[in-house]
């Protein structure tokens, strides 16, 4: 694969606006571990390398669980995320494949069993802001660190 164009430098003030705007999203007061969840998982939903690379070196830092991050995929089946969290990954994949869900009623009042009107419009954002950075890495075929390691 091979990178399209390097967004940050084509159009910095375009980026710093997004970056701004995911700064927002990241200190919005929503817990960190449940932003990382949301982003990691929009993006495997969009199928993007480089922000599953990155979010889920964060969550690792940030303390997640390996388990937690292998099982993220199939979230339902599993019993290792609790009600907030499934409530607000429904919420991502509704809002990710909005154009074949059309953010189903189920979906949003389960959300808003957990989220208040404030957060409701936070998490929102957050996943906006997600499949916007989606949208850039994979248009412009943005290529993540790679580490190079000899086979045992």
């Amino acid at each position: 694969m091979t990178p399209r164009l390097n967004f940050y430098k084509a159009a910095p003030e375009a980026v710093n606006a997004m970056v701004a705007l995911s700064n927002y999203a990241e200190g919005c007061g929503l817990e960190h571990s449940l932003l990382e969840l949301v982003k990691t998982r929009a993006s495997q939903i969009n199928g993007c390398a480089f922000c599953i690379h990155m979010h889920t070196k964060d969550a690792r830092a940030a303390g997640e669980t390996e388990e937690r991050l292998y099982l993220l995929s199939a979230w339902r089946e599993s019993p290792l995320y609790s009600p907030r969290e499934r409530a607000a990954l429904a919420w991502t994949e509704a809002l990710t494949l909005v154009s074949q869900s059309h953010a189903p009623d189920a979906d949003y009042e389960e959300m808003r069993r957990h989220f208040s009107d404030e957060e409701a419009v936070k998490l929102t954002l957050m996943i906006g802001v997600i499949n916007t950075w989606n949208r850039f890495a994979i248009g412009f075929r943005a290529i993540h660190p790679v580490k190079v390691t000899a086979a045992a």
